[in-house]
């Protein structure tokens, strides 16, 4: 029996390779909104946060998301991921 491909993704700050499961989507779609990418297929640019509150405030305080998806990302979505996380 053929094994299934498990996606993996890298986190932009702890640089792991890991799997998709284990990790946040954050997505600037077409309108320049940022949002928390839930499902995995919302249309846009992305960028992947390891499932850890640690991660994402230091994710916050480097703001590598506003370099990554070129704009600003606002506090509630930080604060969303976090909420996501627990």
């Amino acid at each position: 029996m053929k094994l299934k491909k498990i996606p993996m993704r890298t986190c932009v700050i702890t640089k792991e390779k890991l799997d998709k499961r284990d990790l946040l989507r954050i997505v600037r779609k077409t309108d320049g909104e940022v949002v928390v990418d839930v499902t995995g297929k919302v249309n846009g640019r992305g960028a992947y946060l390891k499932k850890d509150e640690e991660v994402i405030k230091k994710a916050q305080k480097s703001k590598i998301l506003e370099k990554i998806l070129e704009v600003q990302v606002l506090d509630n979505v930080y604060e969303e991921a976090i909420n996501l996380c627990k």
